[in-house]
């Protein structure tokens, strides 16, 4: 399986924040969901990749190609969904359209009619009239209107009701069907990813603590209970977060067999993508 996306030692400072050798890759055929904390660098690291902010050091290859020297036959590739609204809120949607549309060589107004009646949207209404659902709509189907084989989207379900996250999470199942395609989806909705992401990357004060397949990342930790008198200090170290009190303890590790041996009547249950990332976001504070 090729990659669509890899990014490798990429470092960028600010005065009060940096990313520190982010490095993942994006298989082709999957969807990645790309977590942290708010301020973890999610957002400047898909500005970086996109080439809109610039980079200290560090590599970032497209459909194996580097972002330098092919950067406008790359981003042709590539449809973007940002959370903070690009448009100019005086224009219409057709307006706007017709000002995004030329930038692409495989613009298909076929299409873009197409996601327009699916999502209810009337290219004569004025962008300043639409909800924030409406406008992630809209954006979406210009991202999909020019044959994009990799979306990248930074937070485009957040704000946003259940009835339309869950129609925006339709849509990316249904571009995926087809071959060769992948989709980066930055997002603080783990529920979301639960549903519809293949690989799992966790990003934390500017740094890459995970990159893994969901399954498999899910499969290697459990929240385990149990009572407190079982705990001592070898145990307490086998998890990445435990809360005590007086009648017992809970926490989340990945060496359930371990404290198995130590504790055999531990209850084991298996935790959701949400209760991980917290657990190794509190592991590094």
């Amino acid at each position: 399986m090729d990659n669509i996306l890899e990014v490798t030692g990429l470092n960028k400072r600010y005065n009060k924040f940096s990313l520190t050798d982010v490095s993942f890759t994006l298989p082709e055929g999957c969807i990645t969901g790309f977590i942290g904390a708010n301020g973890a660098g999610k957002t400047t690291t898909i500005r970086a990749i996109l080439g809109i902010i610039g980079r200290e050091s560090g590599r970032i290859r497209i459909f194996g190609k580097d972002l330098e020297g092919n950067e406008r036959s790359l981003k042709n590739r590539i449809g973007v969904v940002f959370d903070d609204s690009y448009f100019y809120d005086e224009l219409s949607m057709a307006e706007m359209k017709s000002i995004v549309a030329p930038a692409y060589d495989k613009w298909c107004e076929a299409d873009y009619r197409m996601y327009m009646e699916l999502f209810k949207l009337d290219g004569k209404q004025t962008i300043s009239t639409l909800s924030k659902g409406m406008k992630m709509k809209f954006a979406l189907a210009l991202a999909l209107s020019h044959k994009a084989e990799l979306l990248i989207m930074d937070e485009p379900t957040s704000g946003l009701d259940p009835q339309i996250r869950s129609q925006i999470l339709d849509i990316l199942g249904e571009y995926m069907k087809k071959g060769g395609r992948g989709v980066f989806f930055s997002t603080h909705i783990i529920s979301d990813l639960d549903k519809i992401a293949d690989t799992i990357v966790l990003i934390d004060s500017g740094r890459i603590i995970l990159d893994c397949e969901k399954d498999v990342l899910v499969d290697r930790h459990r929240r385990v209970k149990g009572d407190i008198s079982w705990l001592d200090n070898e145990s307490r170290a086998m998890f990445l977060d435990l809360q005590a009190t007086d009648y017992g303890f809970s926490g989340i590790t990945a060496r359930l067999d371990e404290l198995r041996r130590r504790m055999p009547d531990i209850l084991a249950e298996r935790p959701d993508i949400e209760d991980i990332m917290l657990a190794y976001i509190g592991r590094g504070k």
